[in-house]
């Protein structure tokens, strides 16, 4: 039998066009996006979650840090019906602002998110030099996922707007390639940064 996404969201005519990530994000049918860590403890046992269910997850970070709100990528802590909501009206919000199928919005502002090269520090006769290295599938998504969560909560933290809207305007700027994202502009800070060491 077939789960529309919150009861709402046919997750069967989303394409993933990135073929890089395309084994990387998940949308089997379900109609809660919640398995309490099942895979958690299996290699790769993300990539088995629905992608939503990964930025559920990612939603639930410990909290703030002095006067800043501070948001880790660390231990996943929070309230799963929470983050629920959350997620279930920012889909909302994406489907009244672009009348597309919120779950294409978000798969498409993913793969335009996700940084292609990265760059790691290599010592080389006692010298640090910046490499340019490719980005793993995985990780790719990871970032993203991260700089979708941090982007949000720093731009609500404190203010009126709720992070349902926050989270809205995030996804929405990356899908349309907006440097106004978080995501975006990191993803083309580290792009250029790779660049430049190569």
């Amino acid at each position: 039998m077939d789960f529309k996404l919150f009861n709402k969201w046919d997750v069967k005519g989303v394409v993933v066009e990135d073929a890089g990530l395309k084994s990387y994000i998940r949308l089997q049918s379900v109609l809660v996006p919640r398995t309490y860590g099942r895979n958690a403890n299996q290699r790769f046992g993300k990539s088995k979650l629905n992608v939503v269910e990964r930025l559920m997850n990612k939603l639930m970070v410990p909290g703030h840090k002095g006067k800043k709100h501070y948001r880790s990528s660390g231990h996943i802590t929070g309230k799963g019906s929470h983050v629920y909501n959350v997620v279930q009206k920012c889909f909302e919000i994406l489907e009244a602002k672009t009348k597309l199928n919120p779950v294409q919005v978000f798969v498409k502002a993913l793969e335009n998110a996700a940084p292609r090269e990265e760059v790691t520090s290599i010592e080389y006769g006692g010298a640090r030099y910046a490499q340019a290295v490719d980005c793993a599938p995985q990780r790719r998504i990871d970032i993203a996922l991260r700089q979708f969560i941090q982007g949000s909560y720093g731009k609500c933290f404190g203010k009126k707007k709720s992070i349902s809207e926050a989270l809205a305007d995030e996804l929405l700027n990356a899908y349309n390639n907006d440097q106004a994202s978080q995501a975006i502009s990191k993803k083309l800070e580290l792009e250029r940064q790779a660049d430049s060491s190569r």
